[in-house]
């Protein structure tokens, strides 16, 4: 049977993101294929927008095969430790220098390739020095099984290892991976075998690097490079067990929680000691809240409480099953009626939370379009909804309608949907939802708008962006959430009929979830009939978020103010923690929002405005700000 060598390397904007290769018999090659494009899209350093593939057949009679290295486990109780282990091990095999080799490997810029030096005369061989040299055309033996087809970097270092360590004059080779989730080096060599070394770096530290010691002395780097780049190798005798063991991932875990720690990035759940309104008590500080998403202040509203009160004592405490089974009651009827009236549409879906709306549509939706098309800050829940989506998803530039045309237009697709935060839950900022409804409708695209945090807080009745643009149409699907401006609980979905009837009967966070309690349910109509008939508070807020645009323009700040959503930039998340801190003390709860909901390195104070701060108030969280970020 013929055997081929598959190449897969993605590229994000001309940048290096994910490679990989496989060498299969014919009959596996197809699922070869779909496997590593489906790597490549799910690749933590970023969705590619390049994808290339290379297909090539092998003479069985001209690949070599090698027995893998044999491995041991070293493991450092800090990434010092660990590099001090790595010197160690250079010295046991009598490389010079091995302090700068190190340096080396830690200082070396990104790129493809191993860089290669000499350790008879300490020159670099490797020419150009940005590319470096890549190993190619191997492989272990038995990956033409299945489960072989995942991602899996300790058997991949060990097959490039093996084959780099058979080449002549090759002394030693130093890896620190690349990918920002794996800890995990190694020093391999033919006399000491793969060493495995742990941890290097950082967790969300995605600098790594790979460099070859060589020795002139011992063989023309000619024939190692033609070696390492066109000799097709087949390793033997992988590890039936794949590193790391059960204890080993207990010590990866530990590792990456003190390292959430070393970079200000672990998180303490703090416990409100009051209920949910804009002057809260922590213990026995009182604070002025300016992080709750109860924009409109109702989760204390007599009104709303009275009414789930009474739907507990008819309807009892819980729902006693999902909605397609016992789960649905009059309450549940009732406000997926509201909703649809509402917000003008054919029929509406009331799911449990707004992150269970989100993963349930586009997990479902996923079935039947062929691509997604996804706003770069997105929500995490569109986010894992796109992920457990079939359809391929192509991300777009933050709110960048000319980018998402040419994405649109790049891509070969019979259906598809394009799906947006309405506000953007870290930014701030407001959809361009003229432009994606025009996309949508010459492109014959479905449009989804995700209203969680512009519901009760944009346009005149907050009906959310459509309504704040003054637009007579609005999106196919207007999912939203209950649980924010609502001052209540759940997520929901408004569209056509058959679109909900088809969620209906596909959603599965919608068929396999208990029903919202009727209490839940209750609290949410009765806030829905609160939007309805009290526009002026509405306005309030809006009048709140120019109140705190000024405010903030007074104390020195250039920012705009679009929504109740205002994220204060700052950067380093340390300095985003003290100044959180700093403003606890002041007596304003403004909690720092860092990686993984913000970028690394972009850290900010995200600020969340209600309808009930007042002018005095705007203005002294505004003074506390400057005094923490400015003046200070």
């Amino acid at each position: 049977m013929a055997i081929f060598t598959v190449k897969m390397r993605a590229s994000q904007q001309g940048r290096h993101t994910s490679g990989a290769e496989k060498t299969v018999d014919e009959s596996r090659l197809t699922k070869t294929v779909s496997a590593l494009i489906r790597r490549a899209k799910e690749h933590e350093l970023g969705q590619p927008d390049f994808i290339n593939l290379k297909i090539e057949q092998q003479n069985p009679s001209q690949i070599v095969f090698l027995p893998a290295l044999p491995v041991t486990d070293r493991r450092g109780n800090s990434i010092e430790e660990t590099f001090r282990i790595m010197e160690e091990e250079l010295e046991k095999l009598g490389v010079p220098q091995p302090k700068r080799q190190i340096e080396r490997l830690k200082s070396l810029p990104p790129m493809r390739g191993a860089a290669v030096f000499d350790i008879a005369c300490g020159e670099r061989l490797d020419v150009p020095f940005d590319r470096g040299i890549r190993v190619t055309y191997m492989d272990e033996e038995n990956a033409f099984s299945d489960g072989l087809m995942r991602k899996n970097p300790f058997r991949e270092a060990l097959v490039l290892s093996t084959k780099t360590a058979a080449a002549e004059g090759m002394v030693a080779e130093l890896c620190i991976s690349d990918d920002p989730n794996y800890l995990t080096g190694y020093i391999a060599s033919a006399q000491n075998g793969y060493i495995r070394l742990s941890p290097m770096k950082q967790k969300g530290d995605s600098r790594g690097g790979r460099i070859f010691l060589f020795d002139s002395r011992k063989g023309r780097f000619e024939d190692a490079v033609r070696f390492l780049q066109e000799q097709p190798v087949l390793v033997t005798g992988m590890p039936e067990r794949l590193f790391p063991t059960q204890d080993d991932c207990a010590d990866v875990i530990r590792t990456n929680l003190e390292s959430q720690k070393a970079n200000g990035l672990h998180r303490r759940i703090t416990v409100i000691d009051s209920p949910q309104k804009k002057k809260i008590r922590i213990g026995k500080k009182k604070l002025l809240l300016f992080s709750s998403n109860n924009y409109l202040d109702w989760a204390m509203n007599s009104t709303m409480r009275l009414k789930t009160a009474a739907a507990v004592l008819k309807w009892g405490c819980g729902s006693g099953g999902s909605r397609l089974t016992t789960g649905t009651q009059p309450p549940h009827a009732r406000l997926e009626a509201a909703l649809s009236r509402f917000f003008e549409t054919d029929d509406a879906l009331f799911f449990s939370t707004g992150y269970a709306a989100n993963v349930g549509i586009l997990s479902a939706l996923g079935k039947t379009v062929d691509v997604i098309f996804s706003d770069e800050s997105n929500h995490a829940s569109i986010i894992d909804g796109c992920r457990l989506a079939k359809a391929d998803t192509v991300v777009y530039r933050h709110n960048d309608p000319v980018d998402l045309e040419r994405k649109i237009r790049g891509c070969s697709f019979r259906s598809g949907l394009i799906v947006s935060d309405g506000v953007f839950s870290m930014g701030g900022d407001i959809v361009r939802l003229p432009e994606i409804l025009t996309l949508g409708k010459k492109y014959g695209l479905l449009t989804m708008i995700d209203e969680a945090h512009s519901f009760g807080v944009l346009g005149k009745t907050g009906r959310g962006t459509a309504e704040h643009f003054g637009l007579k149409e609005n999106a196919d699907l207007i999912m939203g959430t209950l649980s924010k401006a609502a001052g209540a609980e759940g997520g929901f979905v408004c569209g056509s009929a058959f679109l909900i009837d088809f969620l209906r009967n596909n959603a599965r966070s919608f068929i396999f979830s208990t029903a919202p309690t009727p209490a839940d349910t209750a609290a949410a109509a009765a806030a829905l009939k609160r939007i309805q008939r009290h526009p002026e508070r509405i306005r309030r807020l809006q009048r709140n978020m120019k109140l705190f645009e000024q405010a903030l323009t007074d104390f020195g700040f250039d920012i705009s103010v679009n929504s109740a959503v205002v994220p204060i930039p700052v950067g380093d998340e340390e300095t985003a923690l003290r100044a959180s801190n700093r403003l606890r003390q002041l007596g304003f709860w403004i909690p720092a929002i860092r990686y993984p909901s913000v970028p690394r390195g972009k850290a900010i104070l995200r600020a969340a405005l209600t309808a009930s701060h007042t002018e005095k108030e705007l203005r002294a969280a505004a003074k506390a700000l400057a005094s923490v970020l400015i003046r200070e």
